[in-house]
C-alpha cells in the first residue's frame, strides 16, 4: 500500500468522517463464469493473494478509524466478496438488491439474513438493482446508473424506499457496467457541494451533460484511470482508497486536498472489482450487539 505525500495546506482542506462499512470474507472468491468483460476463467485467481488484498483494504479502514462489519461468504458464491452489490443503505434505511444474473442472485438473501439477525429490515426490491454497484450517495442526491445491470425502474423504487432524490445516469461502455466502475463520490459532506470523480466516456451524451451541470468542478478521469478500475474507490471525505495503478487519478485528487492510499487489487480486478466493490457503507444504520 502506498500513501502519496501532500503539502500541509492541502491536507487542511479536507476532513475525514468516521464511516461504518460491511465487507464479505473472500474465502470463496474465484472467477468461474463470465458475467462482465473483466472475467476470464482461463486466468486463474491467486486465492492467497486475493485474501491478502482484501485484508489490506479492511486493515486500512480500521487504521483510519472506520468501523468494519464482516459477513461470511458462502460456498458457490464467488462474487459475494463484492459486498457493495447486496444492499444500499442511506440514512438508516436499507434497500435490498435483486441481481441481474442467476449466478449472483442468492447473495441478496444471505446478506438480508445477516441484517435481519441484527435487527435491521432490508426492504425487498421488485426491480432489478445491484445496489451500490449502481447507486452512489452524494449527501444530497442518489446518483443511479443503468444500462447493463440495474433496471431504470429501480431508480424510482429507490427514491420511494429511501426518500431521497434520485438522478438517473445511463452507462454505455460494457467495461464499465456498474456506476461504481466509472464514478466515485469523494466528498459527501452535507454542508457543502459534493466532489466527485468520473470517466465521461462511460456515460451517454445526455448523462455527461447532467454530470457537468451537477458537478462543474468534478475530477475528470481519463481512459487509463478507468482501465485499471481506479474509480472503483472509497473515500471518507479526506482519505481515498484506490487501485495502485491509478497514479494520475491519485495525483488529481491529491491536488484537491485528498489523501490517496494506493492498494493492490490485481486479483479482485480479475472479476471486475476493486476497493468499492468489496465495501458497502452502512450510512446511519444501527445494529444490535450481535454485530
Amino acid at each position: 500500500m502506498t500513501v502519496l505525500p501532500l503539502p500541509a495546506a492541502a491536507l487542511a482542506s479536507r476532513v475525514a468522517t468516521a464511516r461504518h462499512f460491511l465487507m464479505t470474507t473472500p474465502t470463496h472468491f474465484d472467477v468461474t463464469y463470465v458475467i462482465n468483460p473483466w472475467m476470464d476463467p482461463g486466468q486463474p485467481v491467486d486465492a492467497v493473494l486475493a485474501g491478502a488484498q482484501w485484508s489490506t483494504i479492511r486493515e486500512l479502514y480500521l487504521s483510519l478509524g472506520h468501523r468494519v462489519e464482516v459477513v461470511d461468504g458462502e460456498p458457490g458464491l464467488p462474487d459475494m466478496v463484492f459486498a457493495a452489490n447486496a444492499a444500499t443503505v442511506v440514512e438508516g434505511t436499507a434497500y435490498g438488491a435483486r441481481f441481474r444474473t442467476p449466478q449472483r442472485a442468492p447473495e441478496a438473501a444471505h446478506v438480508a439474513g445477516w441484517f435481519a439477525e441484527r435487527g435491521v429490515r432490508v426492504v425487498a426490491p421488485t426491480a432489478v438493482n445491484e445496489a451500490e454497484g449502481d447507486f452512489a450517495w452524494t449527501g444530497e442526491v442518489l446518483l443511479a446508473g443503468t444500462g447493463f445491470r440495474t433496471d431504470p425502474g429501480a431508480h424510482a423504487e429507490a427514491q420511494e424506499v429511501l426518500g431521497v432524490p434520485v438522478v438517473s445516469l445511463h452507462l454505455v461502455d460494457p467495461r464499465y457496467y456498474h456506476l461504481d466502475t466509472c464514478l466515485v463520490v469523494l466528498d459527501d459532506a452535507a454542508d457543502r457541494a459534493a466532489t466527485v470523480a468520473y470517466y465521461p466516456a462511460a456515460f451517454s451524451p445526455g448523462s455527461q451533460k447532467v454530470l457537468a451541470r451537477l458537478f462543474p468542478d468534478a475530477v475528470l478521469a481519463d481512459a487509463a484511470d478507468a482501465a485499471c478500475l481506479g474509480l472503483n474507490a472509497v473515500s471518507d471525505g479526506r482519505n481515498v482508497v484506490l487501485a495502485q495503478e491509478a497514479t494520475r487519478l491519485a495525483d488529481l485528487v491529491a491536488e484537491r486536498g485528498f489523501v490517496p492510499h494506493l492498494v493492490d487489487v490485481s486479483e479482485l480486478r480479475k472479476a471486475g472489482g476493486g476497493p468499492k466493490c468489496v465495501t458497502m457503507e452502512l450510512r446511519g444504520l444501527q445494529l444490535d450487539d450481535r454485530s
